[in-house]
């Protein structure tokens, strides 16, 4: 789908100024300079990245899956390939997370049956206001998560349904949230040299491909994006480099990459290519998630990313 397919079907008269910066924390360095692409100034922002922190949820329990594995559950019983699973409930790693002073990570439930919600719930009362959260979310149950303590929703495929961008649930959801409350989650896979979003436990290819105008048009009904690059994610391979630095140039709001990431190097790597503008989501290579990298020296590094910005 481009931007003019949305026209067609949408008013775009609110649409925001292309190439609006963002940065997220308080301090900032801002410094205009002459683009040779543009007859206008633009802005290089220096940002700092943060890290996001997660908790997937599956039946109740904290694990990590790797995510192009979920689907509906097969006649053969057979369902996700599960990286880890954790003895720890889902409030247990909120209480840290808030410990550590990390903000707007993602709950996120896969598969929305009672002891999922029941455990997101928990997460939530343990650190109001500090998480964000997604999976089974409408425009019917939206509001009831943000009055349990969720300072987002997180939605893909009530907004994109068999196959195409459905705007007017998008707007529903804006009518009963509130643009400042909803994260859409972006997550893609490569289609023919272009990203496409994807849905439905990520099986399901939508026609909407992921460039700037997109980016600009969708960041009018959210505060923030989140973008799992779905080809790598859970599988501890590298991140993709190239959709960052993607997200890094075109978004003009807030936005977090997940996907790939090993080793505190590709943090860096984030950092760089995607111009100090795309924060990051770590997964099943944390050590609390039974992988090699140590929580603890992730959360040291997004100490050293925020004093970078006093």
């Amino acid at each position: 789908m481009t931007i003019q397919t949305l026209r067609t079907t949408s008013d775009l008269s609110s649409l925001l100024p292309l190439r609006s910066f963002h940065c997220r924390n308080k301090h900032r360095v801002v410094t205009a300079i002459p683009s040779p692409a543009s007859s206008f100034s633009r802005l290089s922002i220096r940002c700092s990245v943060s890290f996001r922190p997660c908790i997937d949820i599956h039946k109740g329990k904290v694990k990590q899956i790797v995510g192009s594995t979920i689907r509906d559950l097969k006649e053969d019983g057979s369902g996700p390939v599960t990286n880890f699973e954790s003895d720890k409930s889902a409030a247990e790693f909120a209480n840290l997370y808030k410990e550590d002073g990390l903000t707007g990570g993602h709950v996120i439930m896969i598969g929305a049956d009672p002891l999922s919600n029941s455990a997101a719930m928990e997460a939530l009362h343990a650190y109001p206001g500090g998480l964000q959260i997604g999976g089974g979310i409408n425009s019917d149950n939206s509001l009831s998560y943000i009055e349990e303590g969720a300072s987002h929703v997180i939605v893909t495929s009530y907004v994109f349904k068999n196959g195409q961008m459905d705007l007017e649930r998008l707007k529903d959801l804006v009518r009963v949230v509130g643009k400042q409350r909803l994260v859409l989650d972006l997550s893609c896979r490569k289609k023919e040299g272009k990203y496409a979003i994807v849905t439905d436990r990520w099986q399901k290819f939508t026609d909407v491909y992921l460039d700037g105008k997109v980016l600009d048009f969708l960041a009018n009904y959210a505060d923030e994006f989140l973008v799992h690059g779905v080809d790598v994610e859970g599988k501890k391979l590298g991140i993709d480099e190239e959709l960052v630095a993607l997200l890094g140039k075109h978004s003009p709001i807030p936005v977090t990459y997940a996907g790939g990431v090993t080793v505190i190097a590709d943090l860096e790597r984030i950092k760089v290519a995607g111009m100090g503008r795309v924060d990051v989501t770590v997964g099943s290579a944390l050590d609390i998630f039974g992988g090699n990298l140590a929580y603890k020296d992730v959360v040291a590094w997004h100490s050293q990313q925020e004093a970078l910005t006093v």
